[in-house]
């Protein structure tokens, strides 16, 4: 392999071959001169190149980074049939399935439910905090079947406490996929199917507004008491 002391040396001495080149002897010689010098001018560049990356040595596989793919906690066959059941909770009567909204039952569809016979003021003083709430439940992280468990059995245990004024926190759906909140309809459609709830209304922003109800239960009877 030509040095690069000895190549820089020829490609010094082209150009004063070529301005010895005189109009009567251009033409042939003339074009493989231009062609030597830049033969010369690609070979000089190369051995540059490879002597200043001389001392550098490749990564090892080892030090390359590997991007984990992340898990997705929902399946997109619950999701669709989630985000299906929550489309049809908002459509007031139109499914056919038990937990479905009864038109007539709700005051504003989704914020508040009264019960029929109840007088109007119900949802208002509900709202204004005239009953305190004495216990809440928390569904964040609740499958729809893991939270369903969970209201029947807080309910129950509410009746027999002899709470008045619970709070049910279903959330927002801000960590759901796309950012829907599936529970919020759900939860709602089954609090106006169970007997001893009379009313329910949103939280006050303080108390999670949109991600959470105040549910009026049913006073305790006097045999119960």
């Amino acid at each position: 392999m030509a040095k690069l002391s000895d190549l820089k040396t020829l490609l010094a001495g082209m150009p004063r071959a070529k301005r010895a080149v005189t109009p009567d002897n251009a033409g042939p010689a003339s074009t493989m001169i231009d062609s030597a010098v830049r033969t010369a001018k690609t070979a000089a560049a190369d051995l540059d190149l490879a002597h200043a990356f001389a001392d550098v040595a490749p990564l090892a596989s080892g030090n390359r980074a590997r991007h984990a793919k992340v898990p997705t906690s929902t399946s997109p066959a619950k999701r669709l049939a989630d985000e299906a059941d929550a489309l049809a909770a908002s459509r007031h009567g139109l499914d056919a399935s038990p937990g479905a909204w009864d038109v007539g039952q709700e005051i504003e569809p989704e914020q508040t439910f009264r019960r029929a016979g109840l007088g109007a003021d119900v949802v208002s003083k509900l709202r204004r905090g005239h009953w305190a709430v004495q216990a809440e439940l928390d569904l964040h992280w609740h499958t729809s079947d893991q939270a369903h468990a969970a209201l029947v059995l807080f309910l129950a245990e509410a009746r027999s406490h002899g709470w008045r004024c619970v709070r049910v926190i279903h959330g927002k759906g801000l960590s759901s996929p796309n950012r829907e909140p599936v529970l919020k309809g759900k939860v709602r459609r089954w609090l106006t199917h169970r007997n001893e709830v009379l009313a329910y209304c949103e939280a006050t922003r303080h108390g999670g507004g949109s991600g959470a109800v105040m549910v009026l239960l049913m006073a305790p009877s006097p045999s119960s008491a």
